[in-house]
């Protein structure tokens, strides 16, 4: 639609008035074609998720809102006190699962549509029959935003609108090639129904007119709200602060099998980063990591090791059949596309002369590396890797030494084995906390 007199691109959008109380069971369709809302083929109907959620019967008893939130939660994505914000059946990540109780009687609250794309596409199809005309329909909700203050409509559910306009593989006006750029058409139009629409004046539903571009044309499909929603592999904000440690922890496991996929080095050296925070007696910092990057560096420090642990098997008496079987256990760092060497250094460490408190020094000097070495553990799952804690280089702490040469007073502390694990772990057996627990 263009403006008086020129060609400059325009449109219109205003509220619909005389929708009224909306009840389980009504028709939107039917609501929206009594108020004689002229609509022409190509308007676009922004139709906001309360009024659904009522003619569709999502009104429960619900004295306790909270357990109405649990119901309709699928994962917690971050919480702090009583807010949470969580993903919900529907897949949208918002506070409170989308379950208000505003604007509903006492007792009860709203629940979102079960499915707000069929929702959207069955007003289209009820105005087509009712009054004729070919319109998109877009259903909205109010969303807070990450790192932006306020709230705003969004599309949750959408008809005959092409919700995403892929602008990827044009140019801009200075011939840039555009790579990255789809804009999130639907949302913007939910966006400008709201400001006529409004939070409290009973106007619920918006036309827009004059942007019948971004209808789906005939026989074309133009999917769902539900496009929008960014899929969890590309979910670079998936958890809150805490949520996303607990995950790191939780994902933090064993793996014994990887793929050949190379390793960024530059998410090892942020592990270490990690590694390095942990505690420390005496401000001492008693960690040191080698990162053996090349295939080169780790055949050489394997091939040794493996050397030094069979002659120690053999001096033990142990049969070549056993020796082998003992060996293979250490495929494990040899099919591994990067190891890390963990140090101990005791550098800063007070002796006493008196042998029980030498050696409670450095047994805080082992803890505090080991705390180191979960840190790192934790901060390669969450880089999405995979490893495997291998304490095998403690036996020949000597050959490590010379191989990869260190100075004398490095302690080895096993070897980390890191990469994409080649498939699921196995499901860990579940260990109840309080059986750890003691309380005085």
């Amino acid at each position: 639609m263009s403006g008086p007199g020129s060609e400059t691109p325009a449109y219109r959008v205003w509220a619909l008035p005389g929708i009224g109380e909306v009840q389980a069971g009504d028709d939107l369709a039917k609501l929206i074609a009594a108020t004689e809302p002229g609509l022409v083929d190509g308007d676009v109907l922004l139709v906001t998720s309360k009024i659904v959620s009522k003619a569709e019967g999502r009104i429960v008893e619900a004295t306790d809102r909270e357990a109405a939130i649990d119901a309709e939660t699928v994962r917690v994505v971050a919480r702090r006190g009583t807010l949470r914000i969580v993903e919900n059946r529907q897949g949208l990540v918002m506070a409170a699962a989308g379950v208000d109780a505003s604007n509903t009687p006492p007792g009860t609250v709203l629940l979102l549509p079960e499915d707000p794309d069929a929702s959207a596409l069955a007003i289209r199809e009820g105005l087509r029959d009712a009054l004729g005309v070919e319109v998109g329909v877009v259903v909205t909700d109010t969303f807070g935003r990450p790192w932006r203050n306020g709230l705003t409509d969004v599309a949750i559910g959408a008809a005959g609108v092409r919700v995403l306009d892929d602008l990827r593989g044009g140019t801009d006006g200075y011939g840039n090639p555009l790579s990255a750029t789809v804009v999130a058409t639907a949302d913007e139009l939910a966006s400008a129904g709201d400001l006529v629409k409004g939070k409290a004046s009973g106007l619920p539903v918006a036309v827009v007119r004059g942007l019948a571009h971004v209808l789906a044309a005939p026989g074309e499909e133009a999917g769902g709200a539900r496009a929008m929603v960014r899929v969890a592999a590309d979910d670079m904000f998936r958890l809150g602060t805490s949520e996303a440690v607990r995950e790191a922890l939780s994902l933090r496991r064993t793996v014994r099998e990887f793929t050949a996929e190379p390793v960024d080095p530059g998410a090892v050296r942020r592990a270490v980063a990690a590694a390095v925070t942990a505690p420390a007696p005496h401000h001492t910092t008693p960690w040191r990591f080698v990162l053996l990057e090349s295939a080169a560096s780790r055949t050489r420090l394997l091939d040794a090791m493996r050397d030094a642990w069979i002659a120690d098997l053999r001096r033990d008496g142990k049969s070549e059949e056993s020796i082998a079987r003992r060996v293979r256990r250490g495929d494990v760092l040899r099919d591994a596309p990067y190891l890390v060497v963990p140090c101990l250094v005791t550098e800063g460490s007070h002796h006493y002369g008196d042998e029980r408190r030498d050696t409670a020094e450095r047994e805080m000097f082992v803890v505090a590396a080991g705390a180191g070495v979960q840190n790192f553990l934790v901060a390669l799952a969450g880089e999405r890797l995979g490893s495997a804690w291998v304490s095998s280089t403690m036996f020949c702490r000597d050959v490590v030494r010379e191989v990869l040469d260190l100075p004398q007073d490095w302690d080895p502390l096993g070897a980390v084995a890191v990469g994409r694990a080649a498939g699921a772990p196995k499901e860990r057996a579940p260990r109840d906390p309080e059986a750890f627990l003691t309380v005085r």
